[in-house]
Formats: structure tokens, sequence, C-alpha cells
């Protein structure tokens, strides 16, 4: 693809990656794994073949990123978040089942936040650090917990909502949202 930056202590196998994008030392990013333009991929991470990451995504340290996950553009995943693929492991088993995860464009996963196999985060959803998220996530969820129980709305900047009726204005960037139009951005 295009020209992007690779840190001389990185290991990147893949020849699809995007220009202007940043991988940091440590990472490890196999054959097969796609990654957009203008990301940051950061120090230990670890992206398995299959893992389609689309552009402007910025993924913070420790994070594994393992094949059947789908993180789409302008996704912020913070530092030791930790996805999975498998729901029912075990060692050595040659006919497990891939559980497929998708995290939706400008979702924010917080610090240390588990993301089981098998579910989607919502467009523009925020995900608290160290939540355990287990079921998917509407649109615009604000979700926190163990496990992870949606707690409100954010905007698209990821300033929290508060809804009058049915309607709130950003206090932030002024955008404003219908909540019955949430689930369909």
């Amino acid at each position: 693809m295009g020209d992007y930056f690779k840190h001389a202590l990185s290991l990147v196998e893949s020849n699809d990656i995007g220009h202007g994008t940043r991988i940091w030392a440590f990472a490890h990013v196999l054959a097969g794994a796609t990654i957009g333009k203008n990301c940051n991929i950061g120090e230990h991470c670890y992206i398995e073949e299959g893992v389609c990451i689309g552009d402007d995504v910025t993924i913070k340290n420790h994070v594994a990123l393992w094949k059947g996950v789908t993180v789409e553009s302008g996704v912020f995943i913070g530092p030791g978040v930790v996805l999975t693929n498998d729901r029912r492991p075990r060692s050595r088993v040659a006919d497990w089942l891939l559980s497929k995860t998708r995290i939706a464009q400008g979702a924010t996963l917080g610090a240390n936040a588990t993301i089981l196999c098998g579910v989607t985060i919502g467009a523009f959803a925020f995900i608290g650090a160290g939540s355990v998220v287990t079921k998917d996530i509407r649109p615009h969820a604000l979700a926190f917990g163990n496990p992870a129980r949606s707690r409100g709305y954010v905007c698209r900047c990821a300033t929290p909502l508060a809804f009058r009726r049915s309607r709130a204005s950003c206090t932030k960037c002024g955008a404003v949202y219908q909540k019955r139009d949430l689930a369909r951005d």
C-alpha cells in the first residue's frame, strides 16, 4: 500500500499497511493482517492474520488483536485492552470455532477493558476502563462495569449527552441527537 513508519524493533510481516501509519517497537503484525492509513499501533501490540483495521485507528500499548476481529475507522483502543476469539477455549483443539468481533466506527475502548468474542461495539460507543463486555453495545452508548451495561449516551466527540424528553444537544460541539436515531448511526 503506502509509505508507513515501522520502528526498527517491530516485526511487520503484512504488506497491507496504509500510508502514514506508525508501528512502534516490539509490535508484531502478521502476514494477512490489514491496517488502514494514518493508524498508530503502540508498543508490544500483536495483530494476527485476518484482522482488519480501518483508517485513523489508535491502538495503545499491550493490545492483542486476534483473527476474527474487525476494527473500523476512527476507533480508539486503550492500553491493555483484551479481546478474544474463542468462546470455549481449550489447549490444542483443532476444531475450535472462531467467533467474530466488530468494533464499529469511532468507538472507544477504555484501558484494560475486556471484550468477549462474538460481540459488536456500536459506532461511537464508549466503553469505560476496566469494563467486561459480554453482549453487544448500542451505538453512542456509554457502557461500563462488570458486566458492562449501558449507563447513558455520548456524542461523536465523546461528551456525555443529557436527554430531555427524547432530545439532547452536545455541550461541547453542539451536535443534536434524537434517541430514536442513535441506534442507526
